[in-house]
Order: structure tokens, then sequence, then C-alpha cells
């Protein structure tokens, strides 16, 4: 499972998700995804689910409580603060390919400053 972890702010409009996802997957090297996800509350909003529906994946939510399990290379003190992890992109995206993933593109920032993305990928699964 290869997914897509976001993290944006309140004003963040889908050219602000679109591009950071894109850049996101230039440092993935390219490739698809799986599934977006985000903290639970963000991803009920609208520019959030319009991304997903745009891409024909999954737009899904993690609770904080799984979010705050995760160590991320990335460490915000805003976003730990607020969500109990260094990067909401980087430990949705750690969070939902499971125990066995890793980052294969770190957090990256829109080029408007207001939404993050990171891809993670189970790597387990794809050697079986």
């Amino acid at each position: 499972m290869r997914v897509a972890g976001l993290g944006f702010r309140a004003a963040a409009d889908l050219a602000s998700l679109q591009d950071a996802l894109r850049l996101a997957l230039e440092g993935a090297n390219g490739g698809t995804i799986d599934a977006l996800v985000t903290e639970a509350a963000k991803s009920r909003e609208k520019v959030f689910q319009e991304l997903a529906g745009l891409m024909g994946v999954p737009g899904l939510g993690v609770t904080q409580e799984d979010l705050q399990q995760m160590i991320t290379p990335t460490q915000s003190q805003r976003i730990q603060d607020r969500f109990g992890t260094g990067s909401l992109a980087e430990a949705a995206a750690l969070a939902t390919a499971g125990p066995h993933a890793r980052l294969v593109a770190p957090r990256v920032v829109s080029g408007d400053g207001k939404a993050t993305a990171a891809i993670a990928q189970n790597f387990e699964e794809t050697q079986t």
C-alpha cells in the first residue's frame, strides 16, 4: 500500500493540496497512490474530499491517538502542539500504510505554504 499524507491550513485550496502532492510524488519518483489521508477532522474538509474524488482514491482520516504513535523525521513545534507528532503529513501516511511502512517521500510544502504532503509505502506487501 502506498499512501499520501496531507496536512493543510484552513485557507488551503485545491491548488495548494495538488501542488504539495505533486512535489511529494516527484520526491517519490512518481508512481501512484492508493489513498489520501489526513487527521480525522480534516478528512471531512471539502477540499480534501474534492482532491480524493478527482484522483479516484479514498480520502481517509486518522485519529490523533494514532498520529501520536508515529515518530517523524520532520519536527514542527506547531504541529507537535496541535496533533502530538512532528509532521501531520508524515505521521498520517505512516499510520495508514501499515506497520512495515517507511517514507518514500518526506514532507514537502506547497509553493504557497498552505499544504504539506508526504508519501509512505508498506514494503512488506510488495515482497509477497
